[in-house]
C-alpha cells in the first residue's frame, strides 16, 4: 500500500515535474537522417547557386558577345567576297550548279539589311524622340518602359522567324516544288522588322537615358524595382530542367542587351557634355547600381526556382555543355547553320536590330574629318577583329573542353539528315513502320506514325508531343520565361 501511494504521488502532474522533463527532454536527429540530409544539401545548393549561375551567364555573354561582334567585323568582309564572287561570275563562269554557296546568299542578304536599315534609320530624330519621352510623367514613362520590353520578346520571337525564312527562300533548291512567295516580299518583311526593332530598341534607350538624366532618380529607381517583380512572377512557378534553360537563355540575353543600352546611353550623355571625363565618373555610379540590382535578382530568383523545384546546381553545367555544343558543331563542315543564327534561336539575342542602332548612335555621336580620324577608325577596326578573333579562341576552347566533360563529342560526328520525305510526302504502311526509337539524337527527331487514312498535309501538321532534350530546344523568346 506505500509503494502504490507512493507511485501515485510521483504520477501525479505538477509544475515541478513537467519543467524537469522539459528542461531534460532528448531527442535524435539520426532517426530521420534522409530528411536533414536533404535540408542540408538545399542550403549547399543554394550557396553553390551564384557561382554556377554567373559562370554560366558569363560564357553566355560571350557567346552573345562573340555573335554581336561578328556583324561588325566579319559579316562585312564576308559580304564583301560574296558581292565580288556575284561580280566574277560574267567573267569566270559557272564552276557548278550553284551562282553562289547559301552561306554566301545568306551574308548578301544580312549586309543589304544592314545597310537599307542603316539608311532609314538617319530618317529618325534621336533628340526628338528624347524630348518627346523626357515631357512625359513618371508612371507614363514607367508603363511604357514596362511595354517596351514585352514588345522586345515579341519582336524577337517572331524576328527570327522571319529572317529564317528570307534565308531558306533564297537558299532553296529551284528543283523543289515553290511553296513560298517569292524572296522579294520575304527580303523586304525582314527589312521591315528590323527597321522596326531597331526603332523600339532606340526608344527603350532613350527612355533609359532620360532615367539617367532625371533629377532625383526616381524613376530610374522604379526601373530597377521592376526587376524584383520579376521573382514574385518566378520562383511560385512550376520549373523544370528545360523551362529553366529557357529562362536562363532569357537572362543571358537580357543581361547583354541591357549592357550594350547602357554603353547607349553613356554615349549620348558623353556627347552631350563634350566628352568631357568627368561626367563619366557621374555616369558610372548610376551604371554599376543597374547592373549589380540585375545580377542580384538573377541569383535570387534562380536560387528559389532549384529549391522549391529540387533542381540541383549541376544542371548549369549542362546549360553550358549544351551551349558549347552550339559553337562547336557551328564549326563543322556538315555545319547547318550559322553560329549567329544559333545563337539568335537559342536565347532570342537577335544581333542585326541592336548592331543597326549601335552604328547609329556612333556615327551620330562620333565625326569622322580628315585623314587622321579615318586613320583611327581603321585602327578600331582593326581593334575589333582581334577582340573577336581572341574572344572566339577563348570560347571555342572552353566550349571543346565542356563538349568533352559532358561526353558529347559522339554527336558532333552525326551528320545532319536532310529531311527531304516533307516535300513529297509518302504514305507509309503502318504495320511495316517501326515506332521511334526511344535515344534518338537532337540531329534527326523521330518522326510521328503516319496512318492509312490521313492525308500527306495532315501529317505535317500533325502536333508533336515529343519529349525533347536540352539540344533540341529553340530559345526563340517565350515571353513570360515559361515554355508556351
Amino acid at each position: 500500500m506505500k509503494r502504490t501511494k507512493d507511485q501515485v504521488l510521483t504520477d501525479m502532474p505538477s509544475l515541478l515535474r513537467f519543467m524537469c522533463a522539459e528542461l531534460t527532454r532528448g531527442y535524435f536527429l539520426e532517426h530521420n537522417e534522409a530528411k536533414y540530409t536533404e535540408r542540408r544539401e538545399r542550403v549547399y545548393t543554394c550557396m553553390r547557386i551564384p557561382r554556377e549561375l554567373e559562370r554560366l551567364m558569363s560564357f553566355g555573354f560571350f557567346l552573345c558577345l562573340d555573335a554581336f561582334l561578328y556583324v561588325f567585323t566579319l559579316l562585312p568582309l564576308r559580304t564583301l567576297l560574296a558581292f565580288l564572287r556575284l561580280l566574277t561570275i560574267p567573267c569566270c563562269g559557272l564552276g557548278g550548279s550553284r551562282f553562289l554557296q547559301p552561306a554566301q546568299v545568306c551574308d548578301l542578304l544580312k549586309g543589304l539589311i544592314m545597310v537599307l536599315c542603316y539608311s532609314m534609320m538617319h530618317y529618325v530624330d534621336y533628340a526628338m524622340m528624347y524630348h518627346l519621352i523626357r515631357g512625359q510623367s513618371v508612371i507614363k514613362l514607367y508603363i511604357i518602359y514596362n511595354m517596351l520590353e514585352v514588345a522586345d520578346r515579341l519582336f524577337s520571337s517572331f524576328g527570327q522567324d522571319i529572317l529564317d525564312a528570307l534565308y531558306w527562300t533564297a537558299t532553296e533548291p529551284k528543283s523543289r516544288k515553290r511553296a513560298h512567295i517569292g524572296v522579294i516580299p520575304h527580303f523586304f518583311m525582314a527589312v521591315f522588322y528590323v527597321f522596326l526593332h531597331a526603332i523600339l530598341i532606340m526608344v527603350q534607350a532613350s527612355t533609359l537615358n532620360v532615367a539617367f538624366n532625371s533629377h532625383n532618380k526616381s524613376l530610374l529607381t522604379i526601373m530597377m524595382s521592376n526587376n524584383f517583380v520579376e521573382i514574385k512572377g518566378s520562383v511560385f512557378k512550376k520549373f523544370e530542367k528545360n523551362n529553366l534553360f529557357q529562362m536562363s537563355n532569357s537572362d543571358i540575353k537580357e543581361r547583354f542587351t541591357n549592357s550594350v543600352l547602357l554603353l547607349i546611353v553613356c554615349l549620348r550623355n558623353m556627347e552631350q557634355f563634350s566628352w568631357n571625363s568627368d561626367h563619366l565618373w557621374v555616369l558610372l555610379p548610376d551604371v554599376f547600381i543597374v547592373i549589380l540590382s540585375e545580377v542580384a535578382v538573377d541569383i535570387i530568383k534562380h536560387a528559389f526556382i532549384t529549391k522549391f523545384n529540387d533542381i540541383t546546381a549541376d544542371v548549369y553545367s549542362e546549360y553550358k555543355a549544351s551551349l558549347a555544343f552550339e559553337l562547336v558543331s557551328s564549326r563543322q563542315q556538315n555545319a547547318y547553320t550559322d553560329y549567329s543564327d544559333s545563337v539568335a534561336r537559342r536565347m532570342g539575342f537577335i544581333p542585326l536590330p541592336l548592331a543597326v542602332l549601335l552604328i547609329r548612335v556612333v556615327m551620330s555621336s562620333v565625326k569622322i574629318q580628315g585623314a587622321l580620324s579615318s586613320v583611327c577608325l581603321l585602327l578600331f577596326y582593326l581593334g575589333l577583329i582581334t577582340m573577336k578573333v581572341l574572344n572566339n579562341i577563348v570560347i571555342l576552347g572552353k566550349s571543346c573542353r565542356y563538349v568533352k566533360e559532358a561526353n558529347m563529342e559522339g554527336k558532333l560526328f552525326k551528320r545532319p539528315t536532310a529531311q527531304t520525305s516533307k516535300q513529297t510526302p509518302k504514305k507509309a504502311n503502318p504495320t511495316k513502320s517501326p515506332p521511334p526509337s526511344g535515344n534518338t539524337s537532337f540531329d534527326s527527331p523521330p518522326k510521328p506514325e503516319e496512318s492509312s487514312s490521313e492525308t500527306p498535309q495532315s501529317t505535317e501538321l500533325k502536333h508533336r508531343t515529343i519529349k525533347k532534350d536540352l539540344l533540341e530546344i529553340d530559345r526563340f523568346t517565350i515571353c513570360g520565361n515559361r515554355i508556351g
